[in-house]
C-alpha cells in the first residue's frame, strides 16, 4: 500500500476533480497496457455485498461441489494461459518464458487446493481421556466468509493465487484488489471466473489505487490477505486493526544461502545466481545473500562471477530477465549498492553503473558489512551479496541477527545433520541443495517468523488460514465414573483419584 503511487501508473482526474481512471504502462516501452476504474469506498462496499450474496451458495456446495467448480475454472485458465501470460508479460516486462512459468505455478496451486481441501479441512475424530471416554469429539474447519486479497506487483498471478485459490477451496468468497501496476492480470482472473459462473460473484476484482486498497481493509471483510512491502504491511495491519479484521501478511524480500565446505560448488553457485537474478531479483523466494565457508569462498565466488556475467536484462526473447517493475525500486537498489561500497564492500560484478533504467544488470557484491543496507534492507533487485563465514553456526547467527529472511537454502553433502541445524534458523522454510524450487510445491506451507510475516500461504496451513474451527463433543452414554455433577458419589471421586495416581504418578 505504501508503494502504490508510481509514475508508471497515471490516474486521470474526472469531472469532480478526483482521479477515476487508472492507466498502466509497459515498463519496457512506456506503451499503454490498459485503463481501469479507480473504485471508491461505495463501490468497494457494493462489491463486498455481492460477495456476501454468493457466500451461502458457495459454502453449502461442500468440498466436493467446490472442487468441481474450481477444477472447471482451472481448465479454463489452462486453455487460455497464453492470454494471461501475455498480459502478465506486458504489465511486468517479464520474458515470455518467465510469465508462462508463473501462470503454470499458479494453476498448480489452484489444482492442489481444490483437491486437498476436504482432507485438510473436513471433520476429523479426536481422542479422549479415561475421564471422558463416553464423549465423542471431532473438529472441522468452516469458511470465514468474505476474504479481501491485496496483490503484489512482482508476481501478480502466482502470489495472490496462493490466497485466492486456498480461500475459495475453503468455502469463502473473494474480493481481489490487484496492485495498480498489474491490474490487468487481476481483471483477467476475475473475468475468467465470471465466464464460468456469471451469476455467482464468488471471485470479484476491484481496481484502483492506494485509497481503494484502504477502502477494502475498512469494508469489514472477514480477513485480509496482503503481500507486499514491509511499510505496506504495517499500513494494512493498522487499517485492519480499526475494524478488528484479521490479516495474513507476506512481506516482500528474499532469503539467504549457506554454502558448507563440502557443498557441490557448481550447483550452489548456479542456484545462488538464479535465486538472486531471476525476475530481476524481484522474487520473494529468491536469494539476497550467500554465506560461504572460508575454505571454499574464493572458488565459489569465481563460479558465481562466471555465471552472473553471462546474464543480460532486456525486452527481447533472449533476455535473461526483464526490467524493474516498480519504478521507485531502482533508487532503493542504487542506495543499497552505494551504501555497501561505502562501508567497505567490493563489487566483483557490476556496480552503480549497472543501473540503466528501467533495467539493472547483474551486481555481485563481496565482503559486505552486516550493517549495510544491502543486507538489512528488503532485497528487491538483481543483487547478490557473498560473504565468508568460519562455520555454519556463524552463518546461522548472521541470518538470525538480520531477521528478514523468507527462506534459507543450505548446500552440503551431509544432508543427515541439516534438519537438526535447520531448527536453529528463524525462518519459515529451509531448503537443502536447491534454492527457489520449493515455491513450486503447493503442499509446502509458506510463511515467515517474527516481523517477516503473519500466517501462511499454501499447504494445509494455507487452507486453514481462511477457516475457523468448529469443535463438537457428543455424549454417547452415561459415564461409569461421573464427575461432572454436584451429585457425584464419593466412591466415584475415590476411584478417579486412584486411577489418576496410577496413570500419572509413576515413572514412565
Amino acid at each position: 500500500m505504501a508503494e502504490s503511487a508510481q509514475p508508471r501508473v497515471a490516474a486521470q482526474p474526472g469531472g469532480s476533480g478526483r482521479s477515476n481512471v487508472l492507466t498502466s504502462y509497459d515498463p519496457r516501452t512506456g506503451e499503454t497496457v490498459g485503463n481501469y476504474a479507480v473504485m471508491g469506498a461505495g463501490e468497494i462496499n457494493r462489491t463486498v455485498r455481492g460477495a456476501r450474496s454468493a457466500e451461502k451458495w458457495w459454502a453449502e456446495l461442500g468440498f466436493s461441489g467446490r472442487k468441481r467448480w474450481l477444477l472447471d475454472w482451472k481448465r479454463d485458465i489452462t486453455r487460455r494461459a497464453g492470454e494471461l501470460a501475455e498480459i502478465l508479460s506486458e504489465e511486468t516486462g517479464k520474458p515470455e518464458a518467465d510469465a508462462a512459468i508463473e501462470v503454470m505455478l499458479a494453476v498448480e496451486n489452484l489444482d492442489w487446493a481444490a483437491r486437498n481441501a476436504a482432507r485438510a479441512l473436513g471433520r476429523q475424530k479426536l481422542g479422549s481421556t479415561w475421564l471422558t471416554r463416553n464423549q465423542r469429539a471431532s473438529v472441522g474447519y468452516l469458511p470465514l466468509g468474505v476474504i479481501g486479497v491485496l496483490g503484489p506487483w512482482n508476481n501478480p498471478v502466482f502470489t495472490p493465487m496462493g490466497s485466492i485459490a486456498y480461500a475459495m477451496a475453503a468455502g469463502n468468497t473473494v474480493v481481489f484488489k490487484p496492485h495498480e501496476l498489474t491490474t490487468g492480470v487481476g481483471v483477467w482472473l476475475a473475468d475468467s471466473w465470471t465466464r464460468l459462473a456469471p451469476n455467482q460473484p464468488v471471485l470479484q476484482v476491484v481496481t484502483g489505487d492506494q485509497a481503494t486498497g484502504a477502502a477494502l481493509c475498512r469494508a469489514k471483510v472477514d480477513k485480509i490477505a496482503y503481500a507486499g512491502s514491509e511499510s505496506g504491511a504495517r499500513e494494512v495491519i493498522a487499517l485492519c486493526t480499526q475494524t478488528m479484521t484479521p490479516v495474513v501478511v507476506e512481506r516482500s524480500g528474499k532469503g539467504s544461502m549457506i554454502v558448507h565446505v563440502d557443498a557441490k560448488l557448481d550447483d550452489a553457485a548456479e542456484a545462488a545466481v538464479f535465486g538472486a537474478m531471476a525476475n530481476a531479483g524481484q522474487n520473494a523466494t529468491g536469494i539476497q545473500r550467500a554465506y560461504v565457508a572460508e575454505s571454499v569462498y574464493d572458488r565459489f565466488l569465481e563460479l558465481v562471477v562466471a555465471q552472473a556475467v553471462k546474464l543480460r536484462p532486456g525486452a527481447d526473447k533472449r533476455a535473461s530477465y526483464g526490467p524493474m517493475i516498480l519504478e521507485s525500486q531502482v533508487e532503493v537498489v542504487r542506495k543499497q549498492i552505494r551504501d555497501a561500497l561505502a562501508r567497505g564492500g567490493r563489487a566483483v560484478v557490476g556496480g552503480l553503473d549497472s543501473i540503466r533504467e528501467p533495467y539493472i544488470e547483474p551486481v555481485v557484491l563481496a565482503e559486505v558489512p552486516e550493517e549495510s543496507l544491502a543486507i538489512t534492507g528488503e532485497g528487491i533487485g538483481p543483487v547478490l551479496v557473498v560473504n565468508k563465514v568460519t562455520s555454519m553456526a556463524e552463518a546461522a547467527q548472521r541470518i538470525n541477527a538480520v531477521g528478514n529472511d523468507v527462506a534459507v537454502s543450505v548446500f552440503t553433502r551431509d544432508v543427515h545433520e541439516i534438519e537438526t541445524f535447520a531448527e536453529h534458523l528463524r525462518v519459515g522454510v529451509v531448503t537443502i541443495n536447491s534454492s527457489t524450487a520449493y515455491a513450486g510445491i503447493p503442499a509446502l506451507p509458506f510463511g515467515g517468523v517474527g516481523e517477516y510475516g503473519q500466517g501462511h500461504s499454501h499447504g494445509d496451513q494455507g487452507l486453514r488460514e481462511f477457516s475457523h474451527t468448529l469443535a463438537i463433543a457428543r455424549k454417547r452414554y452415561q459415564a461409569p465414573v461421573n464427575l461432572s455433577t454436584f451429585d457425584r458419589h464419593p466412591r466415584h471421586l475415590r476411584l478417579a483419584r486412584t486411577i489418576f495416581r496410577i496413570r500419572h504418578g509413576r515413572r514412565a
